[in-house]
């Protein structure tokens, strides 16, 4: 990012580990997809069971192309094809994760209300930041340089709160998959190796976000001595 030199060193853990982060859940999704749950239920059954059980009857279930997600605003669990038809371990996994996130969302989860009130800010940020940046090296304006690290760092600190906010989720979603018999003790495994695998994801992007953070104070400082 920006040019080449040695703090690019920062960044090689950073992209070492989500380099990893992409191998792994690749890696424990297409081995949970071939294995079929016991119970033979697709994600979708799975994923209503569990939302009226806690009493969200309101939350809608939609089979979507651009990805498993909560969407808070409109009350929606989205779920993939291959997640919302199928029956396999990753299926499962996945889809009680999501509700997970809508019983953070009925429950106001703390984590889960700090990220969303953050979510425009580091939004804002991402966008921002670099060209803000640019513009500061360029003008050798300190204003806007500390503007750039500002708004990078609400960036990182929304990575960071997110991190339990996923790690919960899958937590709740191992104990309601466990709790409603939905799967057996031979398949927890394959359904936490899936879980897992998706939450070092969002670790690898907490730690890239920090070390372009701390990369940039660097250069920044470095700027101003000379």
């Amino acid at each position: 990012m920006l040019y080449f030199d040695d703090t690019m060193l920062l960044m090689i853990p950073a992209l070492l580990l989500g380099m990893y982060a992409q191998w792994k859940v690749s890696s424990a999704m297409q081995q949970g997809s071939q294995i079929r749950s016991n119970r033979g239920m697709t994600g979708l059954a799975v994923a209503r069971a569990l939302l009226d059980y806690h009493g969200l009857n309101h939350v809608r279930i939609e089979e979507t192309g651009s990805g498993d997600h909560y969407d808070p605003m409109s009350k929606t669990v989205r779920l993939s094809p291959n997640v919302y038809q199928s029956t396999s371990l990753t299926a499962l996994g996945v889809a009680a994760h999501e509700v997970g996130h809508a019983v953070q969302h009925s429950t106001s989860y703390a984590p889960l209300q700090l990220r969303s009130g953050f979510f425009p800010l580091a939004r804002l940020g991402s966008m921002a930041y670099v060209p803000i940046l640019l513009i500061g090296m360029l003008m050798a304006s300190p204003m806007l340089i500390n503007t750039a690290i500002l708004l990078l760092s609400v960036t990182v600190l929304f990575q960071v709160i997110t991190l339990p906010v996923e790690y919960n989720a899958s937590a709740r979603a191992m104990q309601m998959l466990r709790q409603h018999g939905y799967i057996g003790s031979s398949e927890e495994r394959g359904v936490k190796n899936v879980l897992d695998a998706a939450a070092l994801t969002y670790v690898a992007a907490a730690v890239s976000a920090i070390m372009s953070l701390l990369r940039i104070i660097l250069i920044s400082r470095r700027g101003r001595r000379r």
